[in-house]
């Protein structure tokens, strides 16, 4: 018998952490974070102590009590003993937080399994972010395709799927008792969607027992424009080209597909693309597996640096990482004095360089994200004022990252498994109401036996 516990993922968005036990074998699927995660307890600078390993997470059960999990360090501090790993490994989907984030409290002994692009990415975050560590792990890799014994009678095979970052993963999991498989994130819509388009293939020529499917876009609300990648090239570039001003950008910092389209906007329209230093470095790393420009040699390309404490622009004063990219260096003040040259990417906790770089009203500001969880999102509000003060025109363009409901729904009625399981939605429900298949609603904590 197979028995499946559902730490995270069930009712909300992210935060996926499935441990599956078979026999003598334990596995997680995942071990991330949810948007909303300790909402209740901590916001903005009240956060959990990272000295204190995982004591402030179980006070509120925001972690599992899992015995055989945590590392000794994490737990020192707590009222679980430190036990020798009872998980034989840890497979992540794809690098974003809300699969990985707390893979940080695992002990190192067990082996974490990931593919090489999601490497790249955790190697990069860890790098470039001061906040980010996701502890020290015994990293082994796959590639699409591959077959790994990752416990006894347990195989995972790892199948490609199209989701906004690279190095995402599927997985099919055979075990004596029949197949089960894991969507982790995916879409249909996307620039790789061929790549979705195998793990499905592959899942229809296994009979599953299950399929774990994320349901982020499954609402009942969902009636907006949902974009392809391709449209949100052709509308954007019509967009820059109506206009004469600076044309300002926000996308998730490692949304490869976005930043390509944003390119090829600039480019169309003789604009310079500006990136930040961290997207820069991000860009060395990955530029030819993934076939992206290269910061370093593009004449279309500028890197933002942000002005130092001591009011100069001076090497030491910035990172090593960050150096390599001064020879491309542009400012504040150049992109103030030449505004219409230039589509400047800038994060929401960067937006207090417009105050030096003083946009011409009426410059435009493309939202190339997510709509807020709900209209009381305070970031949101923040984000509305700051545009509203420097007169900035708001256009939302956005490709998800996620299927649509209908999207979801054609892969399952394909797929056909015995049984669904939905995940990574506030929605499970809706899947009862679109499916004919039989539908578990997992409930946080409690078994589902196979």
């Amino acid at each position: 018998m197979i028995k499946l516990i559902f730490y995270g993922g069930v009712g909300e968005i992210g935060g996926n952490k499935i441990l599956l036990e078979y026999k003598n074998s334990r596995l997680l699927l995942d071990f991330g974070e949810s948007f909303k995660f300790g909402e209740e307890y901590f916001t903005g600078w009240l956060q959990p102590r990272s000295i204190s390993g995982c004591r402030d997470y179980f006070e509120f059960n925001l972690l599992p009590r899992i015995k055989g999990l945590y590392s000794k360090e994490m737990l020192k501090e707590t009222d679980l003993e430190y036990q020798q790993p009872t998980v034989d490994a840890v497979l992540l989907s794809h690098a974003h937080f809300d699969h990985i984030n707390h893979i940080k409290f695992i002990d190192p002994k067990i082996p974490v399994y990931c593919g090489h692009g999601a490497k790249v990415f955790i190697d990069v975050e860890e790098e470039t972010s001061p906040v980010t560590y996701y502890g020290e792990h015994e990293y082994r890799l796959f590639k699409s395709g591959e077959r790994i014994s990752v416990a006894d009678n347990i195989e995972v095979e790892p199948i490609h799927v199209d989701h906004s970052i690279p190095g995402a993963y599927g997985f099919l999991i055979h075990t004596p008792e029949g197949v089960l498989a894991y969507t982790g994130d995916m879409r249909r819509h996307g620039p790789m969607s061929r790549m979705t388009g195998e793990f499905v293939k592959k899942a229809c020529e296994n009979k599953l027992t299950v399929l774990i499917s994320e349901g982020t876009r499954v609402t009942p609300e969902e009636n907006r424009k949902l974009y392809t990648e391709n449209q949100v090239l052709e509308l954007g570039s019509r967009l820059v080209e109506e206009n004469d001003k600076l044309v300002l950008a926000t996308s998730y910092s490692r949304d490869i597909d976005r930043f390509r389209t944003l390119y090829e906007i600039a480019v169309r329209n003789s604009r310079i693309l500006v990136i930040q230093p961290k997207t820069a470095y991000l860009f060395s790393k990955v530029k030819e597996k993934l076939k992206i420009p290269d910061p370093l040699k593009d004449s279309n390309i500028l890197v933002y640096y942000k002005r130092k404490a001591s009011g100069s622009y001076d090497e030491k004063d910035y990172y090593k990482w960050e150096r390599q990219f001064m020879n491309k260096m542009v400012t504040a003040e150049e992109i103030s004095r030449r505004q219409k040259d230039y589509l400047l990417h800038l994060s929401f906790y960067a937006f207090t360089e417009l105050i030096d770089i003083k946009p011409e009203p009426g410059s435009l500001f493309i939202h190339s994200m997510s709509e807020p969880f709900s209209e009381e999102d305070v970031e949101a509000e923040v984000m509305n004022n700051w545009i509203t003060h420097f007169k900035l025109k708001f256009q939302q363009l956005h490709a998800s990252g996620h299927a649509s409901g209908d999207e979801i729904t054609s892969i399952i009625k394909e797929i056909k498994p015995d049984k669904v399981i939905p995940v990574h939605t506030e929605h499970p429900d809706l899947f009862e109401k679109t499916l004919n298949q039989p539908v578990i609603k997992p409930e946080l904590g409690k078994p589902v036996k196979i």
